[in-house]
């Protein structure tokens, strides 16, 4: 039995967005928080270590170590990645600022695969919409772009994608394999050869980012929704299309066995106490994907129930379930949650035909007025650390960042006016009459997000790079150690304030075990009682302690061995 769509939508709702907004929006999207950004604690400033080492010939490409520390993760493609392009371009641009390049494109090309996928998957038969007794009903190839813009609106409006998605991380690399396996898996039926090349890139690129079980389950997942989806398989072979996508999970399981990949990284997430936070987390990570993405399930619930598994719903529900059962069975949760954004998104554009007047107008309202406040209190704060005026905001920001000197750049200005100035217009344009465009409700999402990320990349950088980089906590310690030459011994650190030191303060770590060369030793106080009894007595002396500007629990002791020369 055929249902019917419950997609009614007329030639007039399907124009295309402009293609120059839409580059320009993605621009306005991807650019910031690479350019200009110094790298952060943790995941970033940890990725950007791996990466020196690989480039100075230090360390293994397949099995890289930081001061005789191995990566915290099993995926190497990002390393690989930032480290060929320090090598091509380092001596252009700042080593860290070369290291991102690549990640600019991975997150373009996350964008366009989710924009390619969205299109073909609404090319399907199942998903063409209802066709008038008279005529006038949606050309299939002008109602597969606009909903592919739609798509697209989608994911740049999810706020979890922001951070996440600018950083040299695992995580990026896994989003983009992701992203290009999601293309393959729609665009199969109609464009087998660039299809396959990037079903190969997404398996290989999610094996060597540390995810071969993902890889296997969405390959698998894809060869059997092609096997079964409806319609005919144009321009190809549904068999040949099948047999492809399986020949190419094959190999990427066994790139897995002989990278020695195979993990269990599966923990108890079943404690009661973790549940809220998890659901607190997919709520605000995946928004406002997420509700639109079961409105979708909703209204084509006859389409997903029936026995003709249309591929434009169950490719991308196959894709969320796996994606956010892996957030429900690993850590980290926020960084697992990443890889569903596609999936969501696509679901999410799948809702537009299917939308209430009155369910749009709540998303216009809501976003109108959570981005404009936003903005305004990001630009009020900017003022008051610029000009003392209103004077409250900048007290809170001496008193959280103690030491912070406010600077001002003319280019950041500029930038952030035009993105408030373009908002303005955006919002002119959405509230104006006679807008029917399917995608119109998602603009102002996927603007407001832009230039909410925008704002804070621009107006509040400084701010951030002095809480989040670990520099002027680096800048302390370099100041302490007066004879930098030889190594410096590392205890108790994390993998990056190993990185920052070496990079920020140009010191050669080492770890504990190769300390008898070296005369200065930086410890985490915690850890300090025990390395008491591992250092040779009345040869060591504490010679300082130095704290995280924005954080005084956050500290690094400096030892210096006792016939140091001064």
């Amino acid at each position: 039995m055929n249902h019917p769509s419950p997609a009614i939508v007329a030639q007039s709702a399907v124009r295309a967005l402009p293609r120059w907004a839409l580059l320009l929006l993605c621009l306005a999207y991807a650019v910031p928080g690479f350019v200009g950004r110094a790298p952060w604690r943790n995941d970033d400033m940890t990725s950007l270590g791996y990466m020196l080492e690989l480039t100075q010939g230090h360390t293994s490409w397949l099995h890289p170590l930081l001061a005789g520390m191995p990566g915290d993760s099993d995926g190497l493609l990002h390393y690989w990645l930032g480290a060929w392009a320090i090598q091509a371009l380092g001596g252009w641009l700042p080593l860290d600022l070369a290291a991102r390049v690549p990640f600019i494109a991975l997150l373009l090309l996350t964008l366009s695969a989710t924009w390619y996928g969205v299109y073909y998957l609404a090319r399907s038969p199942g998903a063409q919409p209802v066709a008038f007794a008279f005529g006038g009903e949606a050309k299939p190839t002008d109602y597969a772009r606009a909903m592919a813009d739609g798509g697209l609106l989608a994911l740049i409006a999810c706020l979890g994608l922001a951070q996440l998605a600018h950083e040299t991380t695992g995580y990026l690399t896994q989003l983009a394999s992701t992203a290009l396996l999601f293309f393959a898996g729609a665009a199969m039926p109609w464009r087998l050869a660039w299809a396959s090349i990037a079903a190969l890139g997404g398996l290989l690129g999610l094996v060597v980012s540390g995810a071969p079980t993902l890889a296997v389950l969405l390959g698998l997942g894809s060869a059997w929704l092609l096997w079964r989806s409806d319609g005919a398989q144009p321009g190809s072979s549904r068999k040949t299309a099948v047999a492809l996508v399986l020949a190419l999970t094959l190999l990427a399981a066994l790139l897995a066995w002989w990278l020695d990949l195979w993990r269990w990284r599966v923990v108890n997430a079943h404690d009661p106490q973790e549940w809220p936070s998890l659901l607190r987390l997919l709520v605000w990570f995946s928004w406002p994907a997420w509700p639109l993405a079961l409105w979708t399930l909703w209204r084509w619930r006859r389409l997903i129930t029936s026995r003709q598994w249309h591929r434009h719903l169950w490719l991308p529900l196959w894709f969320a379930v796996v994606t956010i059962g892996t957030t429900l069975s690993t850590r980290p949760a926020d960084r697992a949650l990443l890889l569903s954004l596609p999936a969501l998104a696509a679901l999410a554009a799948f809702a537009l035909p299917t939308l209430r007047r009155s369910i749009a107008a709540l998303i216009d309202w809501f976003t109108l007025l959570f981005f404009s406040a936003s903005a305004i209190t990001i630009w009020v704060i900017w003022l008051s650390v610029q000009t003392g005026v209103p004077a409250k905001p900048a007290a809170n920001v001496a008193r959280l960042a103690p030491g912070f000197v406010p600077e001002f750049s003319a280019l950041e200005f500029a930038l952030a006016l035009l993105g408030t100035l373009a908002w303005g217009a955006l919002v002119a344009w959405r509230t104006a009459r006679n807008r029917p465009a399917i995608w119109k409700s998602l603009v102002l999402p996927a603007g407001g997000a832009t230039l909410g990320w925008l704002l804070l990349m621009t107006l509040w950088l400084p701010m951030l790079n002095y809480d989040r980089s670990l520099a002027p906590q680096v800048a302390g310690v370099r100041a302490i150690i007066t004879s930098p030459q030889g190594c410096v011994g590392a205890y108790g650190l994390t993998r990056a304030q190993v990185a920052a030191l070496m990079y920020h303060g140009q010191l050669a770590m080492v770890d504990l075990p190769r300390l008898a060369q070296c005369n200065w030793l930086v410890a985490d106080p915690d850890e300090s009682p025990s390395i008491v009894t591992m250092l040779p007595p009345r040869q060591w002396v504490e010679v300082g302690s130095v704290s995280r500007p924005t954080n005084r629990h956050d500290r690094m002791l400096v030892l210096q061995r006792l016939d140091t020369p001064r």
